[in-house]
């Protein structure tokens, strides 16, 4: 249970549409608001959209400490199950942690589409890998978020738990081991530069998965909060083009 209110404009939101459903989910520290403009361009195409909020973020960072990796992926295995209700098709887009978090279910639910993976942490996080053994400080400071453009503010976290920075490398170990366990098509957005999760996360995966398609795009003009910065409509145009060509495929597959 958390114990303060969702802040203002980080709160989760649905848009219902067709029978595609688009999962699309924020990082460590941060909040659906993030994914919001690449939800609501991809729900402009008809998609049904779910921009899930998850636990302990959105609220305050001690509601945060509270929660564990298993709570995240709890998290986007009921977000998944409440899309398949009303969608026959569903694709995630996951940012960061999101992505992380993305590989994770594809890792275990075969019924998926289609992934898309915007800067995805999985090998390494250099500002946090010296916090896997210590026991302070309590709270991390948290900079600046990654993001070139000016002017745009993303709601989160000024700093950070040390057991919730724990709780991210520990979901990261977990899943790099999986890595071999998802095979559905992928699509990789990485930031050339990205002062977060370096890019080598995201080659690390490409040479991993078991993904018959899979495809990396570069974004050449946005760092880490890729889905805030300049390449924002690169990304939902690579994602709608991605998740056309999927579609079709399934077509053809039935047409034979």
């Amino acid at each position: 249970m958390e114990s303060y209110k969702v802040i203002d404009g980080a709160e989760s939101f649905f848009i219902r549409g067709n029978e595609v459903g688009v999962l699309v989910s924020h990082g460590f520290i941060g909040t659906p608001q993030s994914m919001k403009y690449v939800g609501e361009e991809l729900a402009k195409k008809g998609y049904t959209v779910y921009g899930l909020r998850l636990k302990g973020h959105g609220t305050h960072y001690e509601d945060l400490e509270q929660a564990t990796y298993e709570d995240w992926k709890q998290d986007f295995l009921n977000a998944y199950n409440h899309l398949k209700e009303s969608c026959k098709y569903i694709f995630i887009v996951g940012q960061s942690m999101g992505g992380t978090l993305t590989l994770r279910t594809a890792s275990e639910v075969k019924d998926i589409e289609g992934i898309m993976l915007i800067n995805p942490a999985i090998s390494v996080i250099p500002s946090m890998e010296s916090y896997r053994q210590r026991f302070e400080p309590r709270y991390v400071p948290e900079g600046k978020p990654d993001i070139k453009e000016n002017n745009v503010h993303e709601i989160t976290y000024e700093q950070a738990p040390l057991k919730s920075i724990q709780q991210l490398l520990s979901l990261m170990d977990e899943t790099k081991i999986r890595l071999s366990r998802v095979s559905c098509p992928t699509l990789l957005l990485t930031s050339t530069i990205d002062n977060v999760v370096p890019p080598e996360n995201s080659t690390y995966i490409l040479n991993h998965v078991r993904a018959g398609h899979k495809r990396q795009v570069f974004l050449e003009n946005s760092y880490h909060v890729a889905s805030m910065d300049y390449d924002k409509d690169k990304i939902v145009t690579e994602c709608i083009t991605f998740i056309t060509q999927e579609l079709a495929k399934r077509s053809c597959l039935r047409a034979q």
